[in-house]
């Protein structure tokens, strides 16, 4: 069915007996879009909370790609920092897991909205997960170096940098694709309204 046959479908849903338009009801993916959407800002801000003045560095250190600039990039931390930079990490196992869980429910509720081919929407719907499975690679390799800095060689700093990289392009396409995809679904609708 396609996203125009849908929002007729909606549109007659939604009219009242005098012929008006009813507000449109929210759905199950509605809300549990809304709901870990909102757990991972409070998520998002706790970390951003813990890392303080740190939080510019881990980019640095998810970026590296050689031992020297990682072994230089933590050089410039002092404890304080250094501490702050590992209590990150915890949160961090936990936050992957919020953000695959929002993004596939976003993906399932635009799917719904404007369908995709199956193939798009199987690709979609498992980037978050990669990601999040790359997020927690990134997290153990992040805390083994941090206390073992003599393995960080190039290879396995590029090798982390790379995994990181990818999570980064993976998360963000889909939210990208996500937000322009509702973006036109709401400026349709506002169009309508």
């Amino acid at each position: 069915m396609t996203s125009t046959a849908l929002e007729g479908r909606d549109d007659k849903a939604r009219k009242g007996n005098d012929g008006g338009m009813e507000p449109p009801k929210l759905t199950s993916l509605d809300r549990a879009l809304v709901g870990w959407s909102l757990v991972f800002v409070v998520s998002q801000s706790l970390i951003a909370r813990l890392l303080g003045p740190v939080a510019p560095r881990v980019l640095e250190v998810q970026t590296a790609w050689s031992a020297r600039r990682y072994a230089a990039i933590l050089a410039k931390m002092d404890d304080d920092e250094l501490a702050r930079y590992r209590s990150h990490f915890y949160p961090d196992f936990v936050h992957p897991l919020i953000y695959a869980i929002a993004l596939r429910t976003g993906v399932a509720r635009l799917h719904e909205l404007a369908p995709t081919g199956r193939t798009a929407h199987a690709l979609l719907s498992a980037a978050p997960a990669v990601s999040a499975a790359g997020d927690y690679v990134e997290n153990v390799a992040g805390l083994y170096l941090l206390a073992h800095r003599d393995r960080a060689t190039d290879g396995v700093v590029r090798a982390v940098s790379t995994v990181s990289i990818v999570k980064w392009i993976l998360a963000l396409g889909v939210l990208g694709y996500l937000t322009q995809g509702f973006a036109r679904i709401w400026l349709r609708a506002l169009r309508r309204g």
